[in-house]
């Protein structure tokens, strides 16, 4: 084809805050991204809340939301808001899975699992207390709890705040004929949550604490977490698995004729665990020493195209006309690139929750495997090597849209280490450079922008002034970039305008009509 190729690089992580205080990416020297927003046609858009399908514009957004509204062009209802929906119309509990759950442990006990905070990111605490109070009022007996703890989409200290909620929520509910109590748990970082297959390590061991009850034993999850923290001084996220016992033994094992949910919305961080349980004798991920026969269940279908899980209560949002169906129409040869932690993103969340392409002959997937090391020892984690291969897909003719995610601005940002995080960005800032070179060897456009904020508030505002310096982990609500290099174009400056413009914006640059179900281009016509 006689276009000129466009090159999209989201920058992940990386949002636009005027303040100094605790922004990582004001402090990184970045003489590329400076001198593309200081120099050439630019905006801000909107990558939370309404604009990806959220709730509410105070629900920060993530890079799952972000990628499907960024390759989508549309807003659909996302993860809390899609479960918050079936929730309030009891739609959830109509379906024939949750019949099947009630029914499978009438003789036994209904797990949930999942992540115990209102970070709205990968689950909310009122989803898990409707499921309990419905799961009562269905005649269920014996409900138990594996509590990840949060302080990442939350203060990196709160874990208490929502242990002490849920039980005594579960404490009004419990008589003479039901029974509720947390089990087990852990930090998201340390047991159970991995993603991307990037450490099964973490898997393993959250199937050593739910299912087996194996691990450090304390009488509550208060002891445990008050334990923890006073021998390790760690944050939420990285507290150690623990298991509840009384009277010497676990309140909660597995056991065969169970009931467990995973009552997690987000699809990246449930899949492994999904499939620990899902999984026949040829899962070889690790040894998994018992396998309890339960009916599993997912809050959502986390993977629709591998079927992981089987079970679960709600359904994804049905995406169509996504960006890469209507190029491949258009016959536009596509390339996407990351390292682990976000390939899935430039493809299955890109692609509307679909892992299969849409055209084999027309789309070049690129994985680079993550190190398995934590972020801030190594901030700068695989961006050269991501850029080593999009240089050369570049400077090869053989594509005309080529997307990538450099995800240091999240995933070191994630760590609250100010001092890495800052590397992180400068990190991307060099390979950016190099991007931008390949780009004017070949008369391109390059487009960058980012899928959500993270690095750009890396502490906690101070609720008084001699308060000492807190790491904030989590996603922030700032808007993100949006940057044309190599096209003479003027940008909106709307505040209205988000990811779900950025597509019907690739294919303006592409010469091609915007599917008419997309929002509009960012590009004044």
């Amino acid at each position: 084809m006689s276009k000129r190729p466009v090159v999209l690089v989201v920058m992940d992580g990386i949002g636009i805050n005027a303040s100094e205080f605790g922004n990582a990416v004001k402090k990184a020297y970045k003489p590329t991204l400076d001198e593309l927003w200081e120099n050439y046609p630019h905006t801000e858009i909107k990558a939370h809340g309404l604009a990806v399908g959220l709730p509410s514009d105070g629900d920060m957004g993530n890079s799952e939301v972000g990628h499907n509204a960024l390759g989508c062009g549309q807003i659909y209802s996302q993860g809390a808001k899609l479960v918050n929906e079936n929730i309030d119309s009891k739609e959830i509990f109509k379906t024939e899975t949750w019949a099947q759950l009630v029914k499978n442990c009438e003789n036994g006990k209904m797990h949930f699992i999942g992540l115990l905070s209102d970070g709205n990111v990968h689950s909310h605490i009122n989803h898990l207390k409707a499921l309990i109070a419905q799961a009562k009022e269905d005649g269920v007996k014996e409900v138990r709890v594996h509590a990840l703890l949060d302080g990442r989409d939350v203060p990196e200290t709160s874990a208490l705040t929502y242990v002490d909620d849920i039980e005594a929520f579960m404490a009004g509910l419990n008589d003479d004929n039901f029974h509720a109590c947390i089990a087990s748990g852990g930090g998201r970082m340390t047991i159970t949550m991995d993603r991307y297959e990037a450490n099964w390590g973490m898997v393993e061991k959250g199937w050593h604490t739910h299912v087996l009850g194996e691990g450090r034993t304390f009488t509550s999850a208060r002891e445990a977490i008050e334990t923890y923290r006073a021998e390790t001084g760690v944050v939420d996220q990285d507290l150690p698995g623990f298991v509840i016992t009384a009277n010497e033994k676990p309140v909660g094992t597995i056991e065969d004729g169970d009931s467990v949910v995973l009552f997690n919305f987000r699809g990246d961080r449930a899949q492994e665990i999904s499939l620990a349980f899902d999984g026949d004798e040829s899962f070889d991920k690790f040894d998994r020493v018992r396998v309890p026969n339960v009916m599993y269940a997912g809050m959502l279908q986390y993977d629709a195209d591998l079927n992981i899980p089987h079970n679960f209560l709600t359904y994804p949002p049905k995406i169509q006309y996504t960006l890469t169906e209507e190029l491949c129409k258009h016959g536009i040869r596509e390339y996407a690139i990351s390292e682990t932690q976000k390939y899935g993103h430039v493809t299955y969340f890109w692609n509307g929750n679909r892992s299969e392409k849409v055209d084999e002959n027309l789309e070049t997937y690129e994985e680079i495997k993550s190190d398995v090391v934590p972020f801030e020892q190594r901030p700068w984690m695989k961006a050269a090597e991501i850029t080593d291969k999009l240089v050369e897909a570049i400077k090869s003719g053989n594509y005309d849209f080529l997307r990538t995610n450099y995800p240091n601005g999240d995933m070191v940002g994630h760590t609250g280490n100010f001092e890495a995080t800052v590397i992180g960005v400068e990190s991307v800032d060099l390979q950016l450079a190099r991007v931008k070179k390949a780009v004017d060897e070949v008369n391109g456009i390059l487009l960058v922008t980012a899928d959500h904020g993270n690095a750009d508030e890396m502490y906690e505002k101070k609720k008084k002034e001699d308060a000492p310096l807190k790491a904030k982990t989590s996603h922030t609500l700032n808007k993100v970039p949006f940057i044309v290099y190599g096209a003479d174009v003027e940008l909106k400056q709307d505040d209205n305008l988000g990811l779900s413009n950025v597509a019907a914006t690739v294919a303006d640059l592409l010469e091609i009509e915007p599917n008419e179900h997309w929002n509009e281009s960012i590009i004044k016509k």
